[in-house]
């Protein structure tokens, strides 16, 4: 069955039983999620022709999990798609197997130690030297009222962002300008005199890795320089007052590949070898490489791959479907 669970009701379900920086994300417009009679738990996913592409795995209790994802599997049998898992932690990699999935890494994702996080030092003098320039423009940053007004100024600052980009909102797998109502979500804006010129989106990321991720970041085309780095050392130094050891930055598709970790054998040569010339050379449809640099750039960070798990032999055919899903179409 498809859920009906109210929104109060999953953020505390995600809150107690979640373990991935990314869970959150199952709250995002758009997005389905399933649950079965007699177990505390969702899935998250979306469908796309012939395939319901699942965001991490099922969210229970540990032994709850299997019998949901059972359940899931057979509700998607019963409409005729078959499943596609993304955004897979290592440690998750037995529930699959022994579901029948096959894997392989999709990419890594990246989570900042903040306790370890410092601006000291010539690693760090262009980002302090960005930091100084919005300072002078005038930038400051801070945590705004959620409501109506707010955003409204998000929401013209992310037209501008991608019209400038000439790019479309992604729908899946990413973050969102969200709704004032969503008091889990917060939200920092730079201003620069009365007027917003970006922000950035927190949202919770529960499990062993508590802390928040950078959920989504917009500018202005002629904000000044730094304005991002101002505004995430201005998240950096909030939650560190407040005792959260974590910010992540989510995953970036195609990166790390090279470091596949060993996996047992299972997975698919076919679906490899693809990501792998994706990512040597499909820059031009995603900027794998200017992500990953923009995240190692705040360093230390820890980087954990992100695996795929599929039913049977592997069809390329799924990930146009999810091009497609994550693209609105």
């Amino acid at each position: 069955m498809i859920t009906t669970l109210t929104t109060t009701t999953e953020t505390d379900l995600l809150l107690r039983h979640a373990d991935h920086p990314s869970a959150f994300l199952a709250l995002r417009s758009g997005t389905a999620r399933f649950a079965a009679p007699g177990l505390d738990g969702l899935v998250a996913y979306r469908e796309a022709g012939g395939y319901a592409f699942v965001l991490g795995g099922p969210v229970a209790a540990p032994e709850d999990r299997p019998a949901l994802l059972e359940a899931f599997r057979a509700f998607e049998r019963g409409r005729g798609k078959r499943v596609v898992a993304l955004q897979v932690r290592p440690d998750d990699v037995a529930l699959w197997r022994g579901a029948g999935f096959r894997l392989n890494q999709l990419g890594t994702s990246f989570s900042l130690d903040l306790a370890r996080f410092s601006l000291r030092g010539q690693a760090f003098m262009q980002l302090r030297n960005k930091l100084s320039r919005a300072r002078r423009a005038g930038v400051e940053v801070a945590l705004p009222e959620h409501d109506a007004a707010t955003w409204a100024d998000l929401a013209a600052v992310s037209r501008a962002w991608l019209t400038t980009k000439g790019a479309r909102e992604l729908t899946f797998l990413s973050g969102e300008v969200g709704r004032p109502d969503e008091t889990w979500r917060r939200v920092l804006v730079a201003r620069q005199g009365d007027r917003v010129v970006g922000f950035v989106t927190l949202t919770p990321s529960p499990g062993r890795l508590a802390g928040w991720q950078h959920d989504l970041s917009r500018r202005v085309p002629d904000a000044p320089p730094g304005v991002m780095e101002a505004l995430v050392v201005h998240a950096i130094e909030r939650l560190r007052a407040e005792g959260c050891a974590w910010l992540h930055f989510g995953l970036t598709p195609l990166v790390g590949l090279e470091r596949e970790p060993d996996l047992g054998g299972g997975g698919s040569a076919l679906a490899s070898w693809l990501l792998r010339a994706l990512a040597r050379h499909g820059q031009a449809l995603y900027p794998a490489a200017t992500q990953a640099a923009y995240k190692r750039k705040w360093g230390p960070v820890i980087e954990v791959p992100e695996l795929f798990a599929f039913e049977g032999r592997y069809r390329p055919w799924s990930a146009v479907r999810l091009l497609q899903v994550t693209h609105g179409e």
